[in-house]
């Protein structure tokens, strides 16, 4: 029997032809981190309306505790975030880390920037979300109780007349709150909060725009009634149609940035 040469798997066939399509497979994966992940959705959250400019953002320790990760990933985050401009520290009594007022990136390469190598894990979240809030109003229509009606009835009213930013997104979240406790089941209430939290990245915070307001302006009735007269696949579907209001504006804007972005590669190839 011959030999195979040096370097050759039996049968004469080089490790090479093996090792090359294995190196191709194993080459390095660039791994983003998690500071850099956090400076990403807050990037995104920013450009969407989460925050205003000129807002406060919470410390370093209240970030690292809502977050659930070090202090360390938090500083990174905002590091990343003040190197790119999007806030700017300010030190002594009254300071802190502020959402940048002055010139700077446009919302659009903000969100262009920052929404594509999140898109697939936010995109998952946000249907998640509209599942489980859509089961959730199927369950309160099932099980809403008088008590649960008056809250539902008072929450909406509470909404329709909340008057600035923070006190319409707590009447929000009050009215929603109010819907899943309807359900009598205080794990799915916990969810709900939970996923909210997740989706402002912690700060409770949904994106808002005055075009989202009339909408919801229009929706919450709709949903609550559908709860209170026990119509749960209404309340399921309306549910799941609300809660699509962040998904569909997150999508409209991910469509348009990237013709937007073909139209400028076309039109730099044409030059050339």
């Amino acid at each position: 029997m011959r030999n195979s040469p040096a370097g050759a798997a039996p049968g004469g066939v080089a490790q090479a032809s093996y090792a090359e399509p294995f190196g191709a497979l194993l080459a390095p994966v660039p791994m983003r981190t998690a500071g850099q992940r956090i400076a990403e959705r807050l990037v995104t959250a920013i450009a969407l309306g989460e925050f205003e400019p000129g807002q406060r953002l919470p410390t370093e320790r209240e970030l690292s505790a809502t977050l659930e990760v070090s202090r360390t990933t938090v500083r990174e985050a905002l590091q990343r975030l003040q190197a790119a401009g999007y806030v700017t520290t300010r030190r002594g009594r009254g300071g802190g880390t502020f959402i940048h007022t002055g010139a700077g990136p446009s919302s659009d390469e903000m969100i262009k920037r920052t929404l594509d190598p999140a898109w697939d894990e936010l995109t998952e979240l946000l249907d998640y979300r509209r599942l489980v809030e859509a089961q959730i109003a199927r369950t309160a229509a099932e099980r809403r109780s008088d008590a649960d009606i008056d809250a539902i009835r008072r929450a909406v009213g509470e909404y329709a007349h909340a008057t600035g930013r923070d006190a319409r997104r707590l009447a929000d979240h009050a009215l929603h709150q109010a819907i899943a406790r309807a359900t009598h089941n205080s794990r799915l209430v916990d969810l709900s909060a939970r996923i909210r939290r997740e989706v402002g990245l912690g700060f409770d915070a949904e994106p808002f725009t005055p075009g989202m307001r009339q909408r919801a302006l229009r929706q919450h009735p709709t949903l609550a009634k559908a709860v209170i007269a026990g119509d749960p696949a209404r309340a399921a579907r309306l549910a799941a149609s609300h809660f699509s209001l962040t998904e569909d504006m997150l999508t409209e804007l991910h469509a348009r940035l990237h013709l937007r972005s073909g139209g400028e590669t076309d039109a730099r190839s044409q030059g050339e």
